[in-house]
């Protein structure tokens, strides 16, 4: 199932939260999800530099559950708004 993950904002949450250590474990962690076909697409956003995710998953909770290991998320940095997409059968 394809599944678009919109980033949310997180109260509270300000720019000197994001170290360097932890944006560097967060690509790392990208790059796995890269590579295990898990995250086909990643893009940010023109206006706000928002993270947009394409990912390839089971489920939308098997998505939540890819999303949660990203260094971000464990640290409470960022959430995700969890889409799941179907193909149009017919316009």
């Amino acid at each position: 199932m394809k599944i678009l993950a919109l980033e949310k904002e997180v109260p509270g949450v300000n720019d000197g939260q994001f170290t360097d250590d932890t944006l560097k474990a967060e690509a790392r962690k990208a790059w796995e999800l890269y590579q295990s076909g898990v995250l086909r697409e990643l893009y940010f956003t023109a206006d706000k530099d928002e993270a947009v995710l394409v990912l390839k998953c089971e489920s939308a909770d098997e998505a939540r559950r890819q999303l949660s290991e990203l260094p971000l998320m464990r640290a409470g940095l960022l959430d995700f708004q969890v889409i799941p997409l179907v193909a149009v059968s017919r316009i």
